[in-house]
């Protein structure tokens, strides 16, 4: 699953890769409680392990992608 962030006065938006085993509903509840915050920092690991911290203060948005398995290509894609 994919989670990008955009940054105020940035053009440029942080994109993290999570593992397969997230849980899309668990990681929407962790950034909404992250940025309910006013002074906090949104933690989140990406697949391979490491930890990507970002100052709530600086969120423009989140977008939160479909997950892995549910994301489909080729000829039979809807």
């Amino acid at each position: 699953m994919d989670v990008r962030i955009g940054i105020v006065q940035s053009p440029k938006e942080l994109e993290v890769e999570l593992g397969e085993d997230a849980d899309r509903e668990a990681v929407i509840a962790e950034i909404e409680a992250s940025l309910g915050q006013e002074a906090g920092v949104l933690w989140l690991t990406d697949r391979k392990g490491r930890r990507v911290a970002i100052p709530v203060a600086k969120v423009a948005y989140v977008e939160v992608g479909a997950p892995t398995h549910e994301r489909r290509v080729g000829f039979g894609a809807p």
